[in-house]
């Protein structure tokens, strides 16, 4: 397939600023400021993006649930979304049918919080604590750590704890508290309130006492939107290291970051530093910066390219990857930022994603396709549950009269005599009611994408490697009623 319909298809082509030609661009200064800019904008992106969520997030003054900010509130509070999402909600990127969401964003600079996570039995509830750097440190609930009472602790406290209340040491004074509760359908609603109104965070100096969070006279529903700094038209690309500087001083990278700061600072990046002021830059190295700028989104696509390119192949097609933890491989992260902000750790949930056909060729809306697996690849490794969500070029839901929007555990799946699964992706449902039971319905001629979700993956591993589980081959139909590897398509 081209490499351009792949980028295209994720909305990660290159701004326009990043083919600029520029007098300065022969010049040994420009050259090597750029390399090393454009090093910093795949490293510090993440970090800036986070930022941009929390800014947008936490500028209502009271907890939107699943108004226009999706889950927006004040610090230090919880924002639980109370209803399934639907085609028409445009917020999140790839929402799920699997889970109602509890955000929260926790600023432990005060003082540490008590966050509450109720026993749940027979039902997947976790808190996936992410810090700015999009690290998944810490797990509460059905993956993690057990059910109770946890006092988030800043780096620099050393107070000691309520009887009953647990420590987890976050390695920053900033947390995202990412929440998912488990929900079989649109009627298991009530019951996922319930327990949603059981999750709790108070700060340690009110715990003990019937603290409630003191409601504002006057309500801030709409949340501000924000955009990372330097990206925006108009704006001085040197403004994005500028901030970077205020959240690298703000949140001290780790140690391990230390040898590439090091040869950033040699052209004005890191704590604390601001391109944009600094006299002792001369002009071939502003230059340099600003145009590293915009080359960022590109080099982000050429990364997800290599990344796609040498593991779909080994997957049927699918990228499966980790996420949740990332090192020193700047690059990983700043793909899994534009792909799904957020991503827990693996063995939370694996989040196998393509856009093209087992062949590489883009998924579209006028083929019909069939997503073939095989029997000895199921049942599918989970020990929570599964499911393969439909969505359009830009992440959202497709619209269909029957309101299907993904095949899961949930689903009345019809499988095969040998016990293997067809799921039938087309517009239109097929005629068979046996078949229309596996049906995925996709947008009329319109380009989509698919997400599994396998969440407590088994023998994640093998999964990984593709050397256990792999998702299915998803092969378009031929003229003759069957794809390329003789799979019936449906009638």
């Amino acid at each position: 397939m081209g490499l351009l319909v792949l980028v295209a298809a994720l909305g990660l082509m290159p701004s326009a600023s990043a083919t600029t030609s520029h007098s300065a661009a022969q010049s040994a200064e420009y050259q090597r400021a750029f390399g090393l800019g454009l090093q910093a904008y795949v490293y510090g992106y993440p970090l800036l993006d986070t930022d941009r969520v929390y800014l947008t997030s936490t500028s209502v003054n009271v907890p939107d649930g699943a108004g226009a900010g999706a889950g927006a509130g004040p610090v230090n509070q919880f924002s639980n979304i109370r209803r399934l999402t639907n085609p028409s909600d445009k917020t999140v990127v790839a929402p799920n049918h699997d889970t109602l969401y509890s955000m929260a964003w926790l600023d432990l600079r005060r003082q540490p919080i008590v966050v509450h996570m109720p026993v749940v039995r027979r039902r997947f509830v976790v808190f996936e604590l992410v810090d700015p750097y999009t690290t998944n440190f810490a797990n509460i609930g059905s993956v993690g750590r057990p059910a109770g009472n946890y006092a988030l602790t800043p780096p620099s406290w050393h107070g000691r704890l309520p009887k009953g209340v647990r420590r987890i040491r976050s390695p920053y004074t900033r947390v995202w508290i990412i929440g998912r509760t488990y929900i079989r359908n649109a009627a298991d609603t009530p019951n996922v309130v319930r327990i949603q109104n059981e999750y709790s965070l108070t700060p340690l100096n009110k715990w003990g006492t019937n603290y409630r969070p003191l409601r504002p006279k006057h309500i801030r529903r709409k949340p501000r939107e924000y955009t990372v700094p330097g990206t925006s038209a108009g704006q001085n690309p040197l403004a994005f290291f500028d901030a970077l500087g205020d959240q690298l001083r703000q949140f001290h990278p780790p140690a391990r970051d230390h040898p590439l700061l090091r040869q950033l600072a040699t052209v004005g990046i890191g704590p604390g530093m601001h391109p944009s002021t600094n006299t002792s830059l001369d002009a071939a190295t502003r230059q340099g910066l600003e145009a590293a700028v915009g080359a960022g989104p590109g080099q982000v696509s050429a990364d997800l390219q290599k990344s796609f390119l040498s593991i779909a192949p080994k997957h049927n097609g699918w990228l499966v990857a980790r996420t949740g933890r990332y090192g020193t491989d700047y690059a990983d992260r700043a793909v899994t930022d534009k792909v799904g902000l957020g991503a827990p750790l693996s063995t939370l949930a694996l989040y196998p994603f393509t856009i093209t056909d087992s062949d590489l060729h883009p998924l579209t809306g006028a083929n019909r396709y069939v997503a073939h697996f095989p029997a000895h690849d199921l049942p599918f490794p989970a020990r929570a549950f599964w499911s393969m969500t439909m969505y359009d070029s830009s992440g959202f839901f497709v619209p269909n009269k029957a309101h299907i929007y993904l095949v899961n555990n949930r689903s009345p799946l019809h499988y095969n005599r040998d016990g293997s699964l067809d799921i039938y992706i087309q517009p239109d449902p097929p005629q068979n009611p046996l078949q229309r039971r596996d049906w995925l319905p996709s947008p009329v001629g319109a380009p989509f994408r698919l997400i599994m979700r396998l969440y407590k993956p088994i023998d994640l591993p093998g999964i990984i490697s593709g050397s256990s589980w792999q998702p299915p081959t998803v092969l378009p139909c031929l003229a003759s009623g069957v794809t390329a590897a003789g799979t019936a398509c449906a009638s």
